[in-house]
């Protein structure tokens, strides 16, 4: 920024450093993430706390770590009391 004298904004989307707050394409990626890990599913409801905390890793890792972590972990939550 002081070498270059661009906006921030401009150079957080330049580097795409941009964090993902749309719910509908993190839920779409929880989906996609609990589809993959049935077996995290099972432990979840087990009462495996650890396993949630793996499958927030596995959304953020998804999202290139670009996905708000306190939505994905709201969403995550809300799909697996569905399940």
């Amino acid at each position: 920024m002081f070498q270059t004298q661009k906006d921030p904004e401009v150079i957080v989307k330049e580097e795409g450093l941009e964090v993902v707050n749309d719910e509908g394409a993190l839920v779409g990626i929880v989906k996609k993430i609990l589809e993959a890990n049935p077996q995290s599913i099972t432990d979840y409801k087990s009462g495996k706390e650890k396993a949630f905390g793996f499958l927030v890793g596995q959304c953020m890792k998804e999202s290139r770590g670009k996905g708000n972590p306190q939505i994905i972990n709201k969403i995550l939550k809300e799909e697996l009391e569905k399940l």
